[in-house]
């Protein structure tokens, strides 16, 4: 019997770019099918879309297909594992809708975990080469700090970009976290992983959804899922300005019995009641981020909720079937 590879999709107000996506996986479903004699089913999620992106992909999708439509906007993350859930695949592959994740990069990663089956896991790695030095240095020391003190690495630059066996993707679903950050939980889970460097190609159309303030708080999210150096650190700069103030305290002190200097007054102490309250008011809002993914979690609500599912039927375009 044929292996099959589950494309995994998810989508947020793709309308413009819908012909050509599924133009890119029929030829992909083609590609595989040639190269490896592997059967193609797509999964597609609609994050929540406000456009007709839903209406355009079941009118151009063909073969054996489903579009599991979300009840609202609840994120890539949980849109990832959405289209995970509903994987039943030997293989299941996950790219992006917006034409980014090209499918010579697809198939090398699909070549690649066909090979080696010692291998669990093929993921892309970016490359970067169109990125800024700052962002460059950004990423890099996020990374840095991210993985100190930890049993397993996050990848630099991997996203959710990656071909994996059915045994992960079975295992990755058994992961539940509310506050969800793939990266995260990709390399927290394991298995025998190969990186494939690449370049992203250009949007099929629109901008990307994440800006800096969102990059910002997933950033966060990452800090907050898989690490305690943020609270580490803070810890740190109250021990350094404890140091500090003994310092000063002592300088002030034999200037006083020694030299008969005055003490200096209200601007020390402004100083002094500045800087200390800044780093409460830090150390307090870090650990009510913390706090706060506790109390998510603690409230077991489901990770995403589906509106329904539209699959295909008799495998032609436009020949769909919506269930609940």
């Amino acid at each position: 019997m044929a292996k099959t590879i589950d494309v995994i999709a998810p989508f947020l107000n793709e309308a413009q770019s819908a012909s050509a996506f599924v133009g890119l996986l029929e030829k992909l479903e083609a590609a595989v099918a040639e190269r490896f004699g592997m059967t193609m089913h797509k999964i597609l999620v609609d994050d929540g879309s406000r456009d007709d992106s839903v209406e355009r992909f079941s009118a151009t999708l063909s073969g054996s297909w489903e579009i599991v439509r979300l009840s609202r906007n609840f994120g890539k993350e949980a849109a990832v594992l959405a289209g995970l859930d509903h994987s039943r695949g030997d293989m299941a592959l996950i790219m992006d809708s917006d034409l980014q994740h090209s499918m010579e990069i697809s198939l090398k990663m699909i070549a690649e975990l066909v090979a080696d089956p010692e291998i669990d896991v093929v993921y892309a790695q970016n490359d970067r080469r169109e990125a800024s030095w700052r962002r460059s240095q950004l990423a890099r020391l996020f990374y840095k700090l991210i993985n100190s003190s930890q049993r397993f690495d996050i990848p630099q630059n991997a996203g959710d970009f990656r071909v994996m066996r059915g045994a992960v993707v079975k295992a990755l679903t058994q992961v539940r976290d509310k506050r969800r950050f793939n990266k995260g939980l990709f390399a927290w889970a394991g298995f025998r992983q190969k990186a494939v460097l690449y370049t992203p190609d250009n949007r099929a159309s629109g901008t990307s959804k994440w800006s800096r303030l969102n990059l910002l708080a997933f950033s966060l999210e990452g800090f907050t899922s898989f690490s305690v150096i943020p609270l580490r650190i803070i810890s740190l700069c109250g021990v350094l300005a404890a140091l500090a103030g003994a310092v000063y305290g002592a300088k002030v002190f034999f200037e006083v019995i020694f030299y008969g200097i005055a003490v200096p007054g209200y601007p020390s102490l402004l100083v002094v009641v500045v800087l200390l309250g800044g780093l409460n008011l830090t150390l307090l809002g870090l650990i009510g981020e913390y706090v706060w993914v506790t109390l998510s979690e603690s409230k077991d609500r489901p990770v995403y909720i589906v509106r329904d599912i539209i699959a295909a039927k008799d495998g032609e375009p436009g020949q769909g079937a919506t269930r609940p």
